[in-house]
């Protein structure tokens, strides 16, 4: 298959701003892919080349690239710089300097995309002395036989910056399309991937053995699934009637949510939120699930960092002290922790997924718990069965007392429902009074620039909800309050790799930006209440016709939410929620937005 057909269709998608017509894009795209190449353009579509679980990344400076363009087009440093400074985005420096190739030091064939992702393979995985020089080469290759337009492309891969505005669903949405002729199959091939994390592997599947071999997929030791999420609710009176009147009421960690696998082999994988491999930080944690009594297993459950006089929890601030590659161990003497357990997907060579929680829990009780367990390092979450919402409420006293956020109530029949946010488990933390208290996780998507002592660096942020419906991020404040002037430097480096011209298509928003960005950052922020504004498009009309939902002093707290992807943040439905909420606690929640 031509590189340049997806050069070709990657191009036209930079150009729309329409959902459908990215939806359509992409169709067209894979009707055109053969079958053995689904699973390696379902990647390539979104900016990598095996699913995040691998932590397989090309890792290439911009520096070294450009040292590449200089080699493969002959071409002098200050020419590059100039035409970067032009503008702004390499790949189309890579595209004008192909496009008038003075220089040509390999005479190659036209890219086909299994040349593309075979080379940027090897790149990836090159590694040790001189590996940087055996890396150019590779990339030098590529572009030799690129056209303009494939080095563009070629070139924002490799830095990160491919920017199709494409979502995951989306593919999923094109994937049913091509091969069953209408999105109805979606929530199937959905289920399969929250199962998997593995998009490729869905294309493959679905071309080889149709909506068939989906319905089949399981989860698999050694392969994180999408971790199920919590809705909120206002009160426990309304959270044990939704219950019926029975439930299991969990405390709500202030820790760092991990998925642990044990394959048949004996390796022990631990997992972040984002199914991102984060195992160095915790190897103690890791060597203390190596005394669970199992072949394989699938767990999860809070680290949190406890005091190691009092076996107190502690903040999640404490954490971070493990967030390093250097001096691991050190770390791990001065800042203990413990995973506290609390649901299992699969034990022992046995799916566990689709029973109910409350065999869940039994497992993890009579199962896990068992034998020489290290029980300073491995527990379960306390919990309590409820039937009243008095007894909630006494949980909630219990939970805040022991250094907790609140609670987690959930439902005893229900199953695990891999990337799902429902009502069969539910947040529950302390009731609003004069202000809110909860905190929101929201995604940073456009930012001002600084000015005076801020300057050359980023003053205020554009914050958004994401949108389950339409897949996108609606806007609901600017934030320029509780940052360091650290903070500002680390989220202005941070978002470099983010930066586009305009607004992305996920991207909804009618207030202007000095700089846009792709949804990649989650920062987590604290405001005295949420009003209705004319200018936020986050639930714009759900109250009042005209208005969306802004909030009212908002501050940040100190806290990048690594652990969260953009599509985690907090939901436009739970803003909606938690505005109604406050409508019963304060006289007056709709005045207009001030901008401070």
């Amino acid at each position: 298959m031509d590189f340049e057909i997806l050069a070709e269709g990657y191009e036209r998608m930079t150009k729309t701003t329409s959902r459908t017509e990215l939806t359509n894009i992409l169709v067209d795209i894979l009707k055109r892919t053969p079958s053995e190449l689904l699973s390696q353009v379902s990647y390539l579509t979104q900016g990598k080349l095996y699913p995040d679980f691998e932590g397989i990344e090309i890792g290439m400076a911009e520096k070294s690239i450009v040292k590449v363009l200089e080699k493969t087009y002959g071409a002098e440093p200050s020419s590059i710089e100039s035409l970067l400074r032009e503008s702004g985005d390499l790949g189309d420096v890579a595209a004008k300097l192909s496009d008038r190739k003075t220089q040509t030091l390999f005479s190659g064939e036209p890219l086909t995309v299994e040349s593309v992702y075979s080379t940027l393979g090897d790149i990836a995985r090159t590694s040790g002395s001189g590996s940087s020089s055996l890396r150019m080469n590779k990339l030098a290759k590529l572009y030799n036989s690129a056209t303009g337009l494939e080095a563009k492309f070629l070139t924002r891969f490799v830095t990160g910056k491919l920017r199709l505005g494409v979502a995951d669903f989306s593919v999923l949405d094109a994937l049913s399309i091509v091969f069953t002729g209408s999105k109805e199959s979606r929530p199937s091939l959905e289920k399969a991937y929250n199962l998997t994390s593995d998009l490729g592997e869905v294309a493959r599947l679905l071309s080889k053995g149709g909506i068939k071999a989906i319905e089949k997929v399981v989860v698999i030791p050694g392969k994180p699934v999408r971790p199920m999420l919590a809705e909120r609710m206002e009160s426990a009176e309304q959270i044990i009637e939704q219950m019926n009147r029975r439930a299991s009421s969990e405390f709500k960690l202030d820790g760092e949510r991990v998925q642990a696998h044990k394959t048949s082999n004996g390796a022990i994988t631990l997992f972040s939120r984002r199914l991102e491999k984060i195992t160095p930080q915790y190897l103690d944690v890791r060597d203390s699930l190596g005394t669970v009594k199992a072949k394989n297993f699938i767990l999860e459950g809070e680290v949190v960092a406890v005091d190691s006089t009092t076996g107190k929890y502690l903040p999640f601030q404490e954490l971070m002290h493990r967030r390093r590659k250097y001096d691991v161990e050190e770390a791990a003497r001065k800042y203990p922790v413990q995973l506290n357990l609390f649901d299992v997907l699969y034990f022992d060579d046995k799916q566990a997924i689709d029973e109910s929680y409350e065999k869940r829990r039994k497992i993890l009780e009579t199962s896990v718990l068992t034998g020489g367990l290290d029980r300073e390092k491995i527990k379960l979450v306390p919990a309590h069965m409820v039937t009243s919402s008095s007894e909630i409420n006494s949980m909630m006293t219990e939970s805040l007392a022991a250094g907790c956020e609140g609670l987690v109530v959930k439902d005893l029949k229900s199953t695990y429902r891999a990337g799902a946010r429902e009502y069969a488990w539910i947040k529950f933390k302390p009731e609003y009074r004069k202000e809110m208290r909860d905190t929101l996780d929201l995604t940073i998507v456009g930012a001002n620039h600084g000015r005076g002592r801020r300057a050359g660096v980023y003053g205020a942020f554009l914050l958004a909800a994401y949108d389950r419906k339409s897949d996108s991020f609606k806007t609901t404040t600017k934030v320029g309050t509780g940052f360091s002037d650290m903070d500002l430097e680390k989220l202005s480096a941070s978002l470099k790799p983010s930066k586009v011209d305009e607004r992305p298509s996920r991207v909804d928003a009618t207030v202007d930006s000095e700089q846009w960005f792709e949804p990649s950052i989650v920062i987590e922020i604290v405001a005295s209440e949420i009003t209705l504004s004319p200018i936020y498009t986050a639930g714009l009309g759900l109250i009042r016709q005209g208005s969306g939902f802004a909030l009212r002093f908002p501050k940040f707290t100190g806290r990048v939410r690594e652990d969260k992807a953009p599509e985690d943040s907090t939901t436009v439905q739970e803003l909606y929620e938690m505005y109604l909420k406050q409508t019963r606690h304060l006289e007056s929640t709709t005045s207009p937005l001030e901008e401070s």
